[in-house]
């Protein structure tokens, strides 16, 4: 084949041992002048250089054009925490099971007064009546007092809900917030630990108590102070986790780029918190229906509206000779802990990061 001969400056020839697989690298100067335009056949394995000088810069290169939103879809990711939170919830049948037998069960608190024959609000109490067994008119039976049983029994469930579940949340969220800096502010550490030690060495009751003597037997003065004085465990729970991620290398450098105390806490360190807290919460809606059943048996909450643990408290002396008195409003506690005991665990392994795909 007709070959057309080349002239080169300098051939710079740098060569690594042949024992070894990899491949010689052959640079070479080519003279601006001379072109190959003749077919060649390479052999496999040799350097094919190619003369570009001569070339138009417009044919060797092309500028590529910037646009901001395709370089945002280009590094895009589909991860949403929520969303995959979700999905992994939704994988726990029982737990999926039990959130909508809780959910029916509070809806129907609302709906049974437009079923109901009879009102809350406005109940007839005759004493011949006392004590009638489940039937047609009464469903549920009549208390004592021959009030209709079924009409306060849902009156008491939802009373009781919204109690547990707004007493939780200020439980949880002033337990957290102390926690964070609890755990994170060196300086309060001292007070704080002081202010626990203080509180937590005297029993709860002893506070109730004194509360519900001196103040009032009010629902509201009981959920307050159920509020004060619940944030014990979550606030130690958190300062310990928070404690493990205090002085992380990330955390540092935010201290030394002078982000603020409070962004550090909730964008660094709450995320690592999330299930924890999730956790701590949906066992405190059940714990804190447990503790107000039990204020209502002692006599410490007022008897005026019903919940479910005056309905209980006004069972314990009846209820071998009329069982009904005890079996509902008992039935809906223990659903409602379970409910919770469940999905709060179910929810809370889908809150970590760990589990998401």
């Amino acid at each position: 084949m007709d070959r057309k001969k080349k002239k080169y400056k300098n051939i710079i020839v740098k060569g690594v041992n042949p024992e070894n697989d990899s491949r010689n690298v052959v640079m070479r100067e080519v003279d601006e002048s001379s072109i190959d335009t003749t077919e060649r056949v390479y052999q496999k394995g040799s350097t094919h250089v190619q003369v570009r000088s001569r070339l138009p810069e417009a044919q060797l290169f092309s500028l590529a054009e910037y646009h901001y939103q395709d370089a945002e879809r280009t590094g895009y990711s589909q991860y949403s925490y929520w969303k995959s939170v979700w999905q992994n919830f939704i994988k726990n049948k029982s737990a999926v099971v039990m959130l909508i037998i809780f959910a029916v069960m509070f809806i129907f608190t609302f709906v049974s007064p437009h079923i109901s024959k009879f009102d809350v609000a406005t109940l007839r109490y005759d004493s011949k009546l006392a004590f009638i067994s489940p039937n047609s008119t009464y469903w549920f039976g009549t208390d004592q007092l021959g009030a209709d049983y079924w009409c306060q029994v849902w009156y008491a469930t939802r009373l009781s809900i919204i109690l547990a579940i707004s007493v939780s949340f200020g439980q949880i969220l002033l337990g957290t917030v102390i926690g964070l800096l609890w755990g994170y502010v060196r300086w309060l550490d001292r007070p704080i630990t002081e202010l626990y030690n203080l509180i937590n060495n005297i029993p709860t009751i002893i506070y109730m108590t004194l509360i519900s003597l001196m103040v009032g037997k009010s629902y509201l003065i009981i959920g307050g102070a159920l509020i004060v004085f619940g944030w014990l465990g979550t606030a130690r729970n958190v300062r310990n986790m928070v404690l493990m991620y205090r002085d992380r290398e990330y955390n540092l450098a935010s201290r030394c780029l002078g982000t603020s105390l409070w962004r550090i806490l909730y964008r660094n360190i709450f995320p690592y918190l999330v299930s924890v807290v999730v956790l701590r919460l949906a066992l405190a809606i059940p714990g804190t229906i447990a503790y107000e059943t039990t204020l209502a048996y002692l006599g410490l909450i007022s008897v005026d509206t019903p919940s479910l643990g005056i309905l209980l408290r006004n069972a314990r002396s009846v209820f071998m000779q009329y069982p009904y008195m005890l079996i509902f409003p008992a039935l809906i506690v223990s659903i409602i802990t379970v409910t919770f005991y469940l999905v709060g665990n179910a929810f809370s392994d889908a809150c970590d990061p760990r589990n998401h795909m």
